[in-house]
């Protein structure tokens, strides 16, 4: 019986590599061919409850997400939520700037303003959304249901990552991935489209690989083609075909090659096995966490 198994989970794998090789190659062919619809526009997310840890450095987010939480405010601001924090709670702790204001002669006019001068940061206590009780925030349950909603977000859940929204805008990020170096720990999405959350999620697959470039040249353009082309290839791999956005995965890659002097078809080839064995990783622990039993879903790996 046990070989059974382990015949049947590499016949699995062996097809799941088939069908992401042959979707990756059949995108890259149409990048050269030109054959590409329009790039669907943004769907920003906009929550009328403004979550104060999200406007925080990506450093300080991440301490946060280390931490365990995706929402987390001061003592007060809980409060003033109507929430408080639970007996017993005990704080974890970001960096928070330290300023003063000194006065500057402006060079043109010679009139005098107010310059705000870092001096350097301190501790700050900071407590997460579970270590309160209180009223219900509606907004927190609008995003759940949205998360719950995303496509293979249990192997998300399953590799240990937080998943969460904060408001987009244009210019800005539309989603991050965010790592210690040596493990994932938080997904957030500035954005409703599919295309970013797939991306995101072959961030982490990448990671897990031990192929995401941390330190090196060029590691930009590696990691963020390896992320496009593979949420596009996860996306028509498990049948969302318009919201792969395969018109805009072309002008992402594209944005990155010409910032880096390389050609298209060339990084993507070489990068093919990358972006399969990140994709089959997904699909394959998604099929396993199917196949588990319900008491073993959703742990962390």
């Amino acid at each position: 019986m046990k070989a059974y198994h382990s015949e049947s989970a590499e016949s699995t794998a062996a097809r799941n590599k088939s069908r992401v090789e042959s979707c990756t190659r059949a995108i890259v062919e149409r990048f050269e061919r030109g054959d590409l619809p329009a790039a669907l526009a943004p769907v920003f997310i906009r929550r009328k409850a403004d979550v104060p840890c999200r406007k925080w450095s990506w450093r300080n987010q991440l301490l946060t997400a280390l931490a365990g939480f995706d929402d987390a405010r001061t003592y007060l601001q809980w409060k003033e939520a109507g929430r408080h924090v639970k007996a017993g709670e005990h704080a974890f702790y970001i960096l928070e700037p330290c300023r003063y204001t000194v006065k500057e002669k402006d060079g043109d006019t010679g009139e005098e303003k107010d310059v705000s001068i870092l001096r350097g940061f301190k501790a700050g206590a900071r407590f997460g959304y579970e270590q309160t009780d209180g009223e219900a925030l509606p907004e927190r349950e609008a995003e759940s249901r949205f998360i719950d909603g995303l496509p293979l977000v249990s192997v998300a859940f399953s590799w240990g990552l937080r998943v969460g929204t904060f408001n987009g805008a244009d210019g800005k990020a539309q989603g991050w991935f965010r790592h210690d170096g040596e493990r994932g720990v938080a997904i957030a999405l500035g954005v409703e489209n599919l295309s970013t959350w797939a991306h995101e999620l072959v961030h982490a697959a990448d990671l897990r690989n031990g192929k995401l470039v941390t330190k090196a040249e060029r590691q930009e353009l590696s990691n963020e083609i390896v992320a496009e082309l593979g949420g596009a290839t996860l996306l028509r791999c498990i049948g969302y075909e318009s919201d792969a956005d395969l018109g805009g995965c072309f002008e992402y890659v594209k944005h990155y090659c010409d910032r880096n002097d390389a050609k298209i078809d060339r990084v993507c080839m070489q990068l093919l096995d990358r972006v399969c064995e990140a994709v089959a990783l997904i699909l394959d622990t998604a099929e396993s966490l199917a196949n588990a039993p319900a008491a073993q879903v959703g742990v962390a790996c």
